[in-house]
């Protein structure tokens, strides 16, 4: 009887990348003439997953946005995991934004995710675990047929695949 086949769809994000990013984003940004006398800086809360980011102004706070995008993307992080929050006005006129990292697949993601490959027709099946998505089959042709599908689906996530029992591919 013939085994089945199966990977899993996760979307994580390494956070001592980010934090190495958010360093080197902040010796950029002091030694930047345009940053002189400001007080922006970017902080990392690695318990609860999110940046905050703080400036003398919406411009500014905009500009530390894209050093510190720039760090993350040359880095290879996938920059839809970094989701925005409100601009809310702090203490002494400054601005901040908090920024969460999003780890994992969020359900309602995942359930888009499933419906697009029953819709698909493939022989595979797709279900949700905590915060990943599991995808088995008979066959392995239908499996990459499924992994090309959600690589090309817009689910707003950087998805990556994983197979099981041995190494990772990262497809984004």
């Amino acid at each position: 009887m013939a085994s089945d086949f199966s990977f899993d769809v996760v979307s994580k994000v390494d956070v001592n990348l980010v934090d190495e990013c958010v360093q080197i984003a902040m010796k950029e940004i002091v030694n930047r003439f345009d940053f002189k006398g400001s007080i922006s800086n970017i902080e990392l809360n690695q318990k609860e997953l999110n940046l905050t980011v703080t400036s003398d102004n919406e411009y500014k706070l905009t500009a530390v946005l894209d050093v510190l995008n720039t760090r993350l993307a040359k880095r290879g992080l996938p920059l839809k995991n970094f989701v925005p929050q409100k601009l809310e006005t702090a203490l002494g006129g400054t601005v901040r934004q908090v920024v969460k990292v999003q780890q994992g697949i969020p359900s309602d993601k995942a359930k888009e995710m499933v419906a697009a490959v029953k819709k698909s027709g493939l022989k595979v099946q797709a279900s949700i675990q905590a915060d990943q998505l599991r995808v088995t089959s008979r066959s392995k042709d239908s499996l990459q047929e499924t992994m090309a599908l959600l690589k090309g689906g817009s689910f707003g996530v950087d998805l990556q695949f994983k197979k099981l029992n041995s190494g990772s591919a990262k497809i984004t």
